[in-house]
């Protein structure tokens, strides 16, 4: 199964990164009515979730810059940004540097207890492949999201 997850998010990312090509630039910034926040946000938004679940997944370090916490973090928003965003060429060097970091795990990785139990909510996870596949769902959330603002804006 954990060789699955594995595939399952480099499929995944790739889906991503393709999608993130195709929308313009004037179509990052847009806030279609109906949705809290902008393409940009929720591309940064997972990329900045997937950062801090690897971190707690693998102990690995961020590859982030710490300013990404203040723009993408939950419950931030684009009409409170105070610092510029980065770039979508930024933010898909990042997104491509996540999945290069996907080919580095094994089903090993994902079978390892976490240091501790993650504990969001009602949901309660105790492996690296627990919180991963959460990673992943969470990641398609914001994918169907993106879908849903670019057919808003048409």
């Amino acid at each position: 199964m954990s060789q699955s997850v594995i595939h399952t998010s480099k499929v995944l990312r790739q889906i991503v990164i393709g999608q993130v090509q195709a929308i313009s630039d004037e179509q990052f910034d847009v806030q279609p009515n109906g949705f809290n926040n902008t393409i940009r946000w929720n591309v940064g938004h997972m990329i900045y979730w997937m950062d801090q679940f690897s971190t707690l997944c693998f102990d690995s370090p961020s590859f982030i810059p710490d300013h990404y916490q203040s723009l993408f973090n939950s419950g931030t928003k684009p009409s409170s940004w105070t610092i510029a965003p980065p770039s979508k060429e930024e933010l898909l060097q990042f997104l491509s540097m996540q999945l290069s970091r996907f080919s580095e795990l094994t089903p090993e990785i994902l079978d390892a207890p976490l240091k501790s139990p993650f504990v969001m909510g009602p949901f309660h996870f105790d492996t690296a492949g627990e919180l991963f596949n959460f990673a992943l769902v969470h990641e398609g959330i914001h994918l169907g999201t993106v879908s849903s603002q670019l057919k808003a804006m048409q």
